[in-house]
């Protein structure tokens, strides 16, 4: 019995009290007119009104000035995301950061996050699947103090929007789960009810009271990679895995 509760425990994911639930073109120009080339005598007796000139210089730099400023911004995130990635890579998934290197990791994230694509994560596709933690800075995920032959490698998470279902689901060496509804606060945050937890992957248990309220705050989220800030401050950074996966009801 003394096991069960330890295992259970060990999954109380929200927040304060289950803080493991990481929710862890160019404008085209075919719309320009260009007059067919003119010979020297339309320009010699037939100028272009000087009117007409300034509109249709200011048209084409209309047309060309939105597309500029979306390839920089999708540069700017790609470069701050490879180093966001780069920096996470050594730590552990946040086990092995310093102060210093969460600090690091935070403000890049941050850094992210001001550029986010999806602005709107609650309505879009790019939520679906499964995803796997790649940083995290919740205690109770790393479980540093543990033995490392005692902790979970590998912690993935699976969210579903029609059926607003998420799942969180441990590796070796205990492979416990946990499932619960989402309840949309607003275009990009939710609350958060657990409803059964999964010990050792095949025992199922409802999930006591105490634990079944959380919230998160989607702050970035496009293709491949998802960031989330828990409402007790704890970041968690993961990347897809399985667009195709669903959720258990």
């Amino acid at each position: 019995m003394a096991s069960s509760s330890n295992s259970l425990s060990k999954i109380m994911l929200a927040n304060d009290h289950i803080t493991k639930f990481p929710l862890f073109l160019p404008s085209s120009s075919s719309n320009l007119h260009f007059p067919s080339k003119p010979t020297f005598k339309h320009l010699s007796h037939n100028p272009l009104p000087a009117e007409k000139c300034s509109r249709t210089s200011t048209k084409t730099k209309v047309s060309f000035f939105p597309g500029f400023l979306t390839n920089r911004k999708d540069s700017k995130a790609l470069k701050l995301k490879e180093e966001l990635l780069m920096a996470i890579e050594p730590l552990d998934r946040g086990a092995d950061a310093t102060p210093d290197d969460q600090l690091w990791i935070d403000q890049l994230t941050r850094k992210l996050e001001a550029v986010n694509p999806t602005k709107e994560p609650l309505k879009s596709d790019l939520l679906n699947g499964k995803w796997e933690l790649i940083y995290t800075t919740s205690k109770s995920i790393l479980q540093n103090e543990r033995p490392k032959f005692l902790r979970s490698r590998v912690n993935y998470q699976a969210i579903n929007l029609d059926t607003l279902r998420a799942q969180n689901m441990e590796t070796w060496p205990f492979f416990n789960q946990v499932t619960a509804d989402l309840l949309p606060i607003n275009s990009r945050k939710v609350a958060v009810k657990f409803d059964y937890f999964k010990i050792l992957g095949l025992i199922p248990v409802k999930a006591p009271e105490r634990t079944q309220y959380g919230s998160l705050d989607i702050t970035y989220l496009d293709e491949d990679l998802r960031v989330s800030r828990g409402d007790k401050g704890n970041l968690f950074i993961l990347k897809m895995v399985d667009r195709l996966y669903r959720v258990p009801r």
